[in-house]
């Protein structure tokens, strides 16, 4: 499973380096790689992994963002929990404040009662606060979702999608941050809440406590509506 997961991060951030070429990896692309583990042994056998990678652009006109991330999580008996999303966002700025966006999400969870889920949008967003400490930045538009059950049903959906996302530049080593998400469909609405706080540890090095919550309206019997996750990785900037 944690090969797995490593693997998964690993080929995310290839793809973007592929995507940039060698001279915009060195002067145009930002990236982000966390990671998380945490192994017990003894009268008790737990191991949990937690990873991710980022790597964005900000350029004249436009700006994406590639995301990867996976969570594992297995006892001396069996696996209980094992995630994985990939998620692309690319921006069309139309002036200094305001973008259109197109964004596609791919999320595998084991545990969720969904083999995967899949969900493309394209909408309007804003920067409505931009201060040397704080932004914020609002998104609306319409998108599809396409889910297929464990027990091989497929389900296809139109969605509207609202997304804020907040940052704090609590000093030069540290950020408070907040993404909030909204995916209302025809069948089921899907809000998550990502609570971050960085610390910068040393030169390219920091620490990074998440809490996050995600509650899906509807979901199959025998699972639970909502999910929270509080995670602790290290993150390395390149």
């Amino acid at each position: 499973m944690t090969r797995t997961i490593l693997s998964t991060i690993l080929v995310s951030l290839s793809i973007g380096q592929a995507m940039a070429g060698p001279e915009a990896v060195s002067n145009k692309w930002k990236g982000e790689a966390e990671l998380g583990f945490v192994s017990a042994s003894g009268n008790t056998k737990t191991e949990t992994v937690n990873a991710k990678a980022k790597v964005t652009t900000n350029r004249d006109k436009w700006r994406h963002k590639l995301e990867a991330a996976a969570l594992g999580a297995s006892n001396s008996a069996d696996t209980t929990a094992e995630r994985y999303t990939l998620t692309g966002q690319s921006d069309y700025k139309i002036s200094e404040q305001n973008y259109f966006f197109g964004l596609v999400n791919y999320e595998k969870d084991r545990f969720s009662g969904y083999d995967y889920r899949v969900s493309e949008s394209l909408g309007y967003g804003r920067r409505v606060i931009e201060e040397p400490a704080f932004t914020l930045d609002l998104e609306v538009g319409p998108g599809a979702r396409q889910s297929k059950l464990d027990n091989g049903d497929s389900d296809s959906e139109f969605v509207v999608r609202g997304a804020a996302k907040f940052d704090w530049f609590i000093s030069d080593t540290s950020k408070f941050s907040e993404v909030l998400t909204v995916e209302a469909g025809e069948d089921a609405t899907i809000s998550k809440s990502v609570t971050g706080l960085t610390s910068q540890i040393a030169g390219s090095m920091a620490m990074k406590l998440t809490y996050t919550i995600k509650n899906t309206s509807d979901v199959p019997p025998g699972v639970k509506n909502t999910d929270k996750e509080t995670a602790v990785t290290l993150v390395y900037s390149f």
